[in-house]
């Protein structure tokens, strides 16, 4: 028992204060593109509809809460004089782009408590395919290449993955 614990106490001494602060791997130079592009993407064509908001902290229904790396909520009102540090609302669609240290039953575990906690959408971002899995459903998904149109049957969202994939 006692080498366990000092097992796990040198996994959390790697980990960066980033990760120990988001519970998440640190983004890569691919991811933060990959980010800004989806961002700037989804924010040209629909900012009348929806807000796009990255890296806001939700507070689940069961704990732990959770930053996904993109949210997509109905448009929301700034309020400049009293701001938010978590949301307490689910957003309609979840966008994770994959890092290279997570594995696939942990992006799934994540998704099964998005749509339980009522999120419509979760979007898996594969960079080393150049892909988008839209799912609307643990195991129920679309699979999208770079060369074709992504569509979001829960939120009527349309987007072009040459325009992620540049």
């Amino acid at each position: 028992m006692e080498k366990a614990h000092y097992a796990m106490e040198a996994v959390i001494d790697v980990l960066s204060e980033y990760e120990r602060e988001r519970g998440k791997p640190m983004p890569t130079l691919n991811h933060a593109i990959i980010q800004a592009n989806l961002i700037f993407a989804l924010k040209l064509q629909y900012r009348q509809q929806y807000s796009i908001v990255s890296e806001i902290n939700l507070t689940m229904p069961i704990r732990p809460d959770t930053v996904p790396d993109v949210a997509i909520y109905p448009t929301l009102k700034i309020d400049f004089l009293h701001d938010v540090t978590s949301m307490t609302a689910m957003p309609l669609t979840i966008i994770e782009i994959v890092s290279p240290s997570q594995s696939d039953a942990e992006i799934l575990a994540k998704f099964e408590r998005y749509f339980n906690a009522g999120v419509g959408s979760c979007w898996l971002v594969l960079p080393s395919l150049q892909a988008i899995a839209v799912y609307t459903g643990i195991g129920k998904y679309q699979f999208f290449t770079d060369t074709t149109t992504l569509t979001d049957p829960s939120t009527g969202i349309n987007l072009a993955l040459t325009e992620i994939f540049v």
